[in-house]
């Protein structure tokens, strides 16, 4: 990386921390003016939610796509913003805005037990405080999908450092290299952090139902786990409210258990419960899973479906 391209990073952040300031109240404004703004325009976030709940929820009524497609860009929105403040605040204020925790001695037991511990975040909720609190609890490397711009890539290195957690978080590139830096990790009874909904390159995943579609899915979690023997736990950061009268929204930290056959040595087994594990999440709370994503481009070979976000 050049060094222009990091001092442009750097100016990212200070636009981000200048963002980060705004008082709740307007943030929360703004995020509701932009996610408005999304909707009457069809901008993309706004047409891949439509296509990805015609995808996923085909028995929802017209209106009631309708509601959740505006609750989920609100969601959105908002959360793009408090996430610039969650990353130019200190740490410790962001994390007193989780009021519940639940299933915590799961993590403590797993840390304990010292044969590794592999963290399945979802994106589900807000994953950037999950990060936070991940790393005020233990040292650990985060596997992250590099941006397409050097420049994004350069903000993102600089606010995930933040905070203290240069010498803590360990940012692995998911490319060629990651698998044996993540098993010498997990072989040493290190933490290392997934996000398991990630569509991965043609030929590095499986394709495995996720809300009644074929998705390609990541194996690595799965070979990870079958592997070292490391225990699995899926982890999110739940929103409970999203603020109102000027005060900051709350979150309620989840831990559980994986259940056992996201480390099968079938992999189809394994991307199977990993996608099923990751959809009960997300129906918690719909409207706060990233529906903005494109999950479904890459379609199984032979099947003839066409990339179903053409035309939208």
């Amino acid at each position: 990386m050049s060094r222009w391209q990091t001092l442009l990073g750097q100016l990212v952040y200070r636009l981000a921390w200048l963002a980060g300031r705004l008082p709740w109240r307007l943030m929360a404004t703004l995020g509701d003016a932009l996610a408005a703004l999304w909707l009457r325009l069809g901008a993309r976030e706004s047409r891949v939610t439509r296509r990805n709940l015609e995808l996923a929820w085909p028995e929802l009524l017209p209106a009631e796509r309708d509601d959740l497609q505006r609750a989920i860009l609100r969601t959105t929105a908002r959360q793009a913003l408090e996430t610039l403040r969650l990353w130019t605040h200190p740490h410790a204020e962001n994390l007193a805005l989780i009021r519940e925790t639940h299933g915590l001695q799961h993590f403590d037991a797993a840390l304990a037990a010292g044969r590794g511990l592999i963290v399945a975040a979802p994106h589900h909720g807000n994953w950037e405080l999950l990060n936070q609190w991940l790393a005020e609890r233990t040292p650990l490397a985060i596997l992250y999908r590099p941006p397409e711009s050097a420049i994004g890539e350069a903000f993102l290195n600089r606010v995930r450092a933040a905070g203290g957690n240069a010498a803590r978080v360990t940012q692995v590139r998911a490319e060629g290299p990651a698998v044996r830096q993540l098993f010498k990790v997990i072989n040493g009874g290190g933490v290392v952090g997934i996000l398991p909904d990630q569509q991965p390159k043609a030929g590095d995943g499986e394709f495995a139902p996720f809300f009644g579609v074929q998705a390609l899915t990541m194996t690595l979690l799965g070979r990870l786990a079958e592997r070292t023997g490391a225990a699995v736990l899926f982890a999110w950061c739940e929103r409970l409210d999203a603020g109102s009268h000027g005060r900051p929204p709350s979150f309620a930290l989840h831990i559980e258990p994986a259940p056992a056959a996201v480390a099968a040595a079938d992999p189809l087994a394994a991307t199977t419960a990993l996608n099923a594990a990751v959809e009960r999440i997300a129906r918690r709370a719909p409207a706060q899973y990233q529906w903005t994503y494109k999950r479904f481009t890459l379609r199984p070979p032979g099947s003839g479906e066409d990339n179903p976000y053409y035309g939208h």
